[in-house]
C-alpha cells in the first residue's frame, strides 16, 4: 500500500476570498435596494461611484507597483460598497470618490494590501470623510428639505417613530436606515457560515445594556430600541465589524471585541457630543485586536512554559550555546520589523511632504477666502458700515467678560466706520464652546448706541434641521434692534425684548449662540 504524504492543511474548505467576499456583497443587497427606493436614482450613482473607484483605485496601483492585479476577489467592490452605504444619499459625487481612493490605497494598500491593513478600509475612508469634509457628511435633506437623523431627534430629547425607523423611512446614510433590510442580510451570513454569531450578538447586546445603565432613560424598552434600529449599529454590527482582517479570530476574543464594540458606541453616543459613534469604535476596536488575540489565543496542547520549567538561568545558558543557524528565524523576524518601521516611516515622510506641499499651495487662497467671508459677514451685521479697522481699546477689555456666559472667547474687535470715515458701530467675533456640535463663531454688529445690529456665523456644525436651523434669517432677527443688558433663551415663545426663542430641539444650540451674543454684548456694555 502507497501513501502519499502533502503539506497541510489536509482539511481543506470550499470557501474562497473571492467567494466570502461576494456573500457579502449579496447580503447588503436588500438594504442597497431600500436605499435605493428609498433616496431615488441619485443615490444609485454615489454608490456606482463609490464601487467605480475603489476598483479603479486598486486596479492602479497594483499595476503601478508591478503587483498582480486582484481586483477579481471582490475586496476592493465590497470596500466600496460599504462606503457608498455610509455616505448621504445627496452627496456631492466627488466625495466618496475621494473617500473610496483614500480606503483602498492609504489604508489597504500601504500596509500591503488584503489581509495586513490594520482597520477596516470602508471605515478608515468614511472617518477620513467625516473629520475632512464634516458639513457635507452630515447634511442628510430629502426633497431639498433639511431633516434630522433619528439619532439626532433622540439626543436632542425629541421623540422618533420606531417602525419608521426599522423599516427604513428615516433619514441617514444610504445603508443605514433599514434595520430589516440589515437583519436580513445578517441572517444570510450566518446561515451561509461566513461570520459568527460572537461579535454582532454580543455588539448589540453590550449596547443595549449600557444604554439601559447610561443613556438617562433607564431600561425604557422603546428608547432602548430607537438606538438599537437608528443610525449605523445595525449595519455596523453585522458588515463591518465582523470583518475577517480586522476582527479576532478566537472565539472568546470575538466575545470581548464585541462588548468593547458595545461600550464604546455607547459612550461616543451618549456622552459625546455627536449623536453616532460607531465608525469610530469599531476603528478603535480595530487597532485594539492585537491585544484581544493576546490575551485569548489558548496555548498550544503540550507547550511547556519555560519560566515555570526551567531556572532562568538554564534557559539563558541554553540560549548561549545555541548554534548560530538556531538565531537565524529571530534575526529574520528582526530585519522584517526594522523592514516594516521603515516603510511605515518613508509612507509617513512622503505623506508629511504632500500635506506640506497641498498647505503651501492652498494657503494663500484659503486665507483669501477667509478675509472675503469675514467681510462679508462683517457688511452684514453692520449694514450702515462702508469700512472696518481693528479695535485694539475695545478688545483689550475682552479678559473681562470671557467666560461670564459659558466657555466663550473673544477672537477680535474692529470699529466700524461710515462712508466719512466716522464711527458708527463696532462687530465683535466670539467663539463658544457650548454648541451640541462643537464650537461656534459668531459675528456680532452693533451700532453707536451699543445696539445690536444683527449676527452672522462665521462657522457652525450643528445637526442638521434642529441646531442648523439657527442660521435662519427668522430665528437670527430676535437679537437685532432691542436695548438690552442681555438676552435670556425661552421656550414657548418669547414675551419680552430680551427673550429669544429657543429652536425647537435645539434648546442647547439656543443657548450656546445667545452666551456668545451675551459675551459680546457684555464687551461693548464694558467699553461704553
Amino acid at each position: 500500500m502507497n501513501f502519499n504524504l502533502s503539506s497541510s492543511p489536509h482539511v481543506r474548505g470550499a470557501d474562497s476570498t473571492r467567494s466570502i467576499m461576494y456573500d457579502v456583497c449579496i447580503a447588503l443587497l436588500p438594504a442597497t435596494a431600500f436605499g435605493i427606493y428609498r433616496f431615488g436614482l441619485y443615490s444609485l450613482l454615489v454608490l456606482l461611484v463609490s464601487i467605480g473607484f475603489a476598483i479603479l483605485s486598486e486596479y492602479a496601483y497594483q499595476n503601478i507597483t508591478k503587483q498582480e492585479v486582484l481586483i477579481s476577489d471582490g475586496s476592493a467592490l465590497l470596500t466600496g460598497l460599504l462606503l457608498g452605504l455610509n455616505m448621504p444619499p445627496h452627496i456631492p459625487l466627488w466625495v466618496p470618490a475621494l473617500g473610496s481612493m483614500f480606503a483602498v490605497i492609504v489604508v489597504k494598500q500601504f500596509f500591503g494590501g488584503l489581509g495586513r491593513n490594520f482597520m477596516n478600509p470602508a471605515l478608515g475612508g468614511r472617518c477620513f470623510l467625516l473629520i475632512s469634509f464634516t458639513t457635507l457628511m452630515s447634511d442628510f435633506s430629502i426633497d431639498a428639505t433639511t431633516t434630522a437623523t433619528p439619532l439626532a431627534t433622540l439626543a436632542a430629547g425629541g421623540h422618533v417613530d420606531r417602525a419608521a425607523m426599522f423599516v427604513g423611512f428615516t433619514t441617514g446614510t444610504i445603508g443605514e436606515v433599514s434595520a430589516l433590510a440589515l437583519l436580513m442580510g445578517g441572517i444570510y451570513l450566518l446561515v451561509k457560515k461566513i461570520i459568527t454569531w460572537e461579535i454582532p450578538v454580543c455588539y448589540i447586546v453590550s449596547f443595549a445594556i449600557c444604554v439601559g445603565l447610561f443613556g438617562g432613560q433607564g431600561f425604557d424598552s422603546k428608547f432602548i430600541i430607537a438606538h438599537l434600529c437608528g443610525g449605523g449599529l445595525m449595519l455596523g454590527a453585522w458588515f463591518m465589524a465582523t470583518d475577517y482582517v480586522t476582527s479576532p479570530i478566537t472565539k472568546n476574543g470575538k466575545i470581548l471585541f464585541g462588548i468593547l464594540l458595545g461600550i464604546l458606541t455607547c459612550v461616543f453616543r451618549i456622552f459625546g457630543p455627536a449623536a453616532e459613534g460607531v465608525s469610530y469604535a469599531i476603528i478603535i476596536c480595530n487597532l485594539l485586536v492585537p491585544l484581544i488575540e493576546k490575551v485569548t489565543m489558548p496555548k498550544a496542547f503540550g507547550l511547556e512554559d519555560v519560566k515555570k520549567e526551567k531556572p532562568v538561568k538554564e534557559a539563558a545558558a541554553a540560549v548561549e550555546e545555541a548554534p548560530a543557524k538556531e538565531a537565524a528565524p529571530a534575526a529574520k523576524i528582526s530585519m522584517a520589523v526594522y523592514k516594516a518601521a521603515m516603510n511605515l516611516c518613508v509612507i509617513t515622510l512622503v505623506a508629511g511632504l504632500l500635506l506640506g506641499v497641498v498647505y503651501q499651495v492652498t494657503k494663500g487662497p484659503i486665507k483669501q477666502a477667509e478675509i472675503a467671508a469675514q467681510a462679508e459677514a462683517f457688511k452684514a451685521v453692520c449694514p450702515d458700515a462702508d469700512s472696518f479697522d481693528e479695535a485694539p481699546d475695545l478688545f483689550a477689555k475682552a479678559a473681562d467678560v470671557e467666560g461670564k456666559y459659558g466657555s466663550v472667547v473673544v477672537d477680535s474687535a474692529y470699529k466700524a466706520l461710515d462712508a466719512s470715515g466716522a464711527e458708527c458701530g463696532c462687530v465683535v467675533n466670539v467663539t463658544t464652546k457650548e454648541g451640541f456640535g462643537g464650537e461656534i463663531q459668531v459675528s456680532v454688529g452693533f451700532d453707536a448706541e451699543g445696539v445690536v445690529t444683527g449676527i452672522e456665523f462665521l462657522s457652525i456644525n450643528e445637526t442638521a434641521g434642529l441646531g442648523m436651523n439657527a442660521t435662519e434669517e427668522s430665528w437670527r432677527a430676535q437679537y437685532a434692534g432691542k436695548a438690552v443688558d442681555e438676552y435670556e433663551v425661552v421656550k414657548g415663545g418669547a414675551s419680552a425684548d430680551n427673550q429669544i426663542d429657543a429652536i425647537s430641539g435645539a434648546t442647547i444650540t439656543s443657548k450656546a449662540v445667545t452666551g456668545a451674543v451675551n459675551t459680546a454684548l457684555a464687551l461693548v456694555k464694558a467699553a461704553q
